[in-house]
């Protein structure tokens, strides 16, 4: 065990947003990289959910045109390896997104494997893949990476169309942990 302790800032935003929204489940920090940043367990510790957490600052504010603004609450840049998408350990990936000028937080709660094809789906097999996660006001989330001018100003206005890049079934859908821990 290298530190005597760390958590990055996502892990931390998750872990209060549930100690705060779920009061029966308890939220572990693994001692090592395992692939997994946050375990949590019903308050008997008989049932279990895995999560790993990525993190993204808001790039509304300092790299959208004034155009997307108006219709979009938040904009997150994620760097992704699917092959660590198709072999995750974790029940469920949390991705966190934390408007620059907002206080609430927006979270893609989402399968690994339903991440790792939509990942592939829209951007091939690359090693690396650059995401763009982006919530609109109206609680819309897309998946925006490669999308061009016109079907960007769609999203902004709550018009654009694509069930591959649509991820509002996962937008601040704790479901799955509440039946993992049910």
């Amino acid at each position: 065990m290298k530190p005597l302790f760390t958590i990055h800032a996502g892990e931390f935003l998750v872990a209060s947003y549930i100690e705060h929204h779920f009061k029966d489940y308890l939220v572990w920090l693994p001692s090592r990289d395992s692939g997994v940043d946050l375990l949590l367990t019903d308050k008997h510790c008989k049932k279990a959910a895995s999560i790993q957490v990525k993190f993204s600052r808001d790039f509304l504010s300092t790299h959208m045109a004034d155009a997307l603004r108006p219709g979009l609450k938040a904009c997150g840049w994620f760097t992704l390896k699917p092959q660590k998408l198709s072999h995750s350990t974790a029940n469920l990936w949390v991705f966190v997104l934390y408007p620059f000028n907002q206080k609430e937080l927006d979270f893609v709660i989402i399968p690994p494997s339903i991440a790792h094809d939509i990942v592939t789906s829209l951007h091939g097999r690359q090693k690396t893949v650059q995401s763009y996660i982006w919530v609109t006001k109206k609680k819309q989330c897309w998946e925006a990476r490669g999308l061009n001018r016109r079907d960007q100003l769609l999203i902004a206005n709550n018009s654009y169309k694509n069930p591959t890049r649509d991820l509002t079934p996962y937008l601040n859908n704790w479901s799955p942990i509440i039946a993992a821990l049910a």
